[in-house]
């Protein structure tokens, strides 16, 4: 081991090096002495006196302690400082900082001895606080009063004869036990499976459980009498019903079920949580409307904003009737809120379209929402086309027949599709086909059969004299329609029918034969119903419920059906939200009088949700003036 000298006590073993600390030491205590002499002297000539020194502390504490409580209080306290009492409130005022300045540290290391997991919950609660005050703060406006259009008929409809009553009863017998069902086996969840006696849902509704059905449902359950079920309703609508969620949905099918079935709602039963949801998830589809063009995106996610298309629309295009059908919705939207955007986006849709060539006058099914050009040039009155010219006729009807420029537009469509759509059969069936790369199929799909009603409803206010003869058009499309119902085995219409090869309005190919609870031939009855009088649509409607109550009626609620030619059929197990919105109450109006949603005072969206016909007057919608 190495050894280590000892040192005697009194000696230093590094006499030079001592030597020196001592003059650093000397070095440095002159230094702080210079600084504390300067101080002293800058401190005598240049701070404020004692009344602006107490003035300062104050306005600091008006800035940086968040105990203040408001601007009037801040301004009471600096008068109350200008003109003190001396310093005890300077020394209380140090106290405060200090106290919290010592209770900032204590906190700090509180946190630091929690665990990762209770950090990061204790964030997420702070996160949701500052969220729901931002809210409180910033929260939507209460919605402007507005005059409550006048509203006709919005609930009885007593037939008169007891035959009537008695089959208008079955209907609303049906109606209760396919809510009855979902409300048992699917609440809550879009739409119900009866067989499987669950919940169900698909890809236009994204991943979310919004009760489309409920809201779907609550305007024929009001006009039917079914008060405690729209109550149930209501209520899961006030409780349950959220827009914030991640999901993508269809703009168009989000519109006419969710936006038309709770403006329906709010104008049928006065309930204001209806209008609020309403506007709340219109405020969620606008970002759609975010393309270079102003034609919105098929689809939009309701948390970011962020739309598409359909990954099978030809070459990324929006689809016709889905832009195409926003106008009635929109227009109340503005009406009820104030807020002008709506009515400009679907006008500017509408002007853009009036600048467009058009192929032989035809509108093509697809539309580039990027460019502003047509997609492939595939004309139809059926899928994808459809309700475009529906909400054209609408519109017009809705402004009380001043939005003469709507009514323009629908003659000219009309007129052309006259001209290359439409045809008669060797039989004598008059159908609409569709318009694909220049030929005509002689197609008719079971979308399309609503046609019927439309030339109807149309019929009055036609150029040239014409209302007989589309009338009549709406008279021929119904025989039609009706034959295609006749010649199956179960009396239930098919997805779509041919008229070639000498097969009339009957399906060739398997994935056509379906009949998935579809409305449109039933409200082509209730439109002739209205407009004629006559007993045969009655008849034929009572047919349509006949079948559908022996064949598509389950346990666990109604189910389309794959094929309508066997007498056997397999369920697709699907009790589609359509159904109880528009076929129920279609057939349910056909066996009312027609003091039930008038006409002259209701239109109906594409959907069957009824809203009021707009009396503007000399009102002018927000946003109108800027589109002239």
């Amino acid at each position: 081991l190495p050894v280590i000298p000892t040192l005697s006590p009194g000696a230093s073993s590094f006499p030079h090096h001592r030597a020196t600390l001592r003059l650093s030491e000397k070095f440095i205590l002159l230094l702080i002495l210079s600084a504390f002499i300067t101080l002293c002297f800058g401190a005598f000539f240049f701070l404020p006196d004692n009344s602006k020194h107490k003035r300062f502390d104050f306005g600091l504490e008006d800035v940086l302690i968040p105990h203040i409580e408001s601007e009037k209080e801040a301004r009471h306290s600096s008068r109350q400082v200008i003109h003190g009492v001396g310093g005890h409130d300077e020394h209380r005022l140090r106290d405060k900082i200090r106290a919290d300045h010592e209770r900032a540290l204590q906190e700090a290391k509180e946190k630091l001895r929690k665990s990762k997991e209770e950090l990061k919950a204790e964030i997420q609660t702070e996160k949701t606080k500052v969220v729901e005050d931002l809210k409180k703060k910033d929260g939507p406006k209460p919605l402007p009063p507005v005059p409550m259009p006048k509203l006709v008929g919005v609930s009885d409809g007593d037939p008169g004869d007891s035959d009537t009553k008695e089959k208008r009863d079955k209907i609303r017998e049906m109606m209760k036990h396919a809510w009855d069902s979902y409300r048992q086996y699917g609440w809550g969840h879009n739409e119900l499976k009866p067989i499987a006696k669950k919940g169900h849902s698909t890809n236009i509704f994204g991943n979310s459980q919004m009760g489309a059905t409920i809201v779907d449902a609550l305007d024929t359950l009001y006009i039917m009498g079914l008060h405690d079920e729209f109550k149930d309703g209501q209520e899961w609508i006030e409780q349950n019903l959220d827009f914030s969620v991640n999901a993508e949905v269809s703009v168009f099918e989000v519109n006419i079920r969710f936006i038309g079935g709770l403006l329906a709602a709010y104008y049928l039963s006065g309930q204001e949580v209806f209008k609020v949801k309403a506007v709340q998830l219109a405020e969620k589809l606008l970002p759609a409307f975010n393309t270079p063009t102003g034609i919105p995106w098929a689809m939009v996610n309701l948390k970011s904003g962020v739309g598409r298309n359909w990954g099978w629309a030809s070459a990324g295009s929006s689809i016709l009737a889905e832009f195409g059908t926003l106008h009635m919705e929109f227009v109340h939207l503005t009406y009820l809120t104030g807020n002008p955007a709506y009515y400009q986006k679907v006008m500017h849709i509408r002007k853009l379209l009036a600048k467009m060539d058009r192929p032989n006058g035809l509108y093509p099914n697809y539309l580039n929402p990027r460019t502003g050009r047509w997609g492939q040039h595939h004309t139809s009155v059926g899928g994808l086309g459809d309700s475009f010219y529906e909400y054209l006729l609408k519109a017009w009807l809705m402004s009380d027949k001043t939005d003469t420029e709507a009514r323009k537009t629908y003659d000219d469509a009309i007129e052309a599709i006259e001209r290359h759509l439409i045809r008669k059969s060797n039989g004598g069936l008059t159908f609409i086909g569709e318009w694909k790369n220049g030929h005509l199929e002689r197609k008719m799909g079971h979308l399309t059969c609503f046609a019927g009603g439309m030339f109807a409803l149309g019929a009055d206010g036609s150029p040239d004299d014409k209302a007989g003869h589309y009338l009549q058009l709406g008279a021929e499309i119904a025989h039609t329609c009706h034959e295609s119902y006749d010649r199956t085995v179960l009396k239930l219409g098919p997805e779509a029918f041919k008229f070639d090869s000498g097969l009339e309005a009957v399906a060739v190919r398997q994935n056509e034969k379906y009949y998935i609870l579809r409305p449109e031939v039933i409200e082509t009855y209730w439109y002739m119903w209205r407009f004629t009088h006559d007993p045969k649509y009655r008849q034929w409607g009572w047919e349509a419920v006949q079948a559908i109550d022996k064949y598509c009626r389950v346990s666990g609620g109604f189910s389309g059906v794959k094929d309508v030619y066997s007498s056997n059929p397999t369920y697709d197990d699907v009790q589609q939200s359509f159904f109880l919105a528009e076929t129920l109450k279609y057939l349910y109006l056909l066996f009312s009088s027609d003091e039930l949603l008038p006409l002259e005072n209701w239109v109906f969206n594409t959907e069957a949700h009824p809203l009021p016909v707009l009396h503007l007057g000399n009102i002018t919608l927000p946003g109108s003036e800027t589109q002239r």
